[in-house]
């Protein structure tokens, strides 16, 4: 159980920091270097703040801030509890837990990258943090 146990403990611990030091402030935990480089929006701009927002009650501010992180808290819930409960069981990790992992993995880089993309667009900007 030590592999689920220290994942919780480090999300944990990262999530309570996130709440207590708010990242609305500007400044607060730094800049992105991509936005700073180049002036547009990476995917993860506004995740710090969606967490935050999260802790908070604030669903439609998290959504605000970075749509497709809040999407993905249910998927990473859905696989840390999947993790934790074959664990517990005493199920060895192989690859057969995870089908087609190339094509998930191909799923969330294109949608990465449509997400920034159109983040950065005039027509989208509902999407910029």
């Amino acid at each position: 159980m030590s592999g689920p146990l220290l994942a919780a403990g480090v999300v944990g611990g990262l999530t309570v920091a996130l709440h207590v030091r708010d990242p609305h402030a500007s400044g607060s935990w730094g800049f992105c270097p991509w936005a700073a480089l180049t002036g547009y929006y990476c995917p993860g701009c506004g995740g710090l703040r969606a967490v935050n927002d999260l802790t908070n009650g604030d669903l439609v501010g998290a959504v605000s801030s970075n749509l497709v992180f809040v999407a993905l808290v249910p998927v990473l819930m859905f696989w840390w509890l999947r993790w934790t409960a074959r664990t517990w069981a005493g199920a060895k990790e192989t690859k057969e837990g995870v089908r087609h992992p190339g094509a998930w993995i191909a799923v969330f880089a294109v949608v990465t990258v449509v997400f920034a993309v159109l983040r950065n667009l005039p027509a989208f900007s509902w999407l910029a943090p």
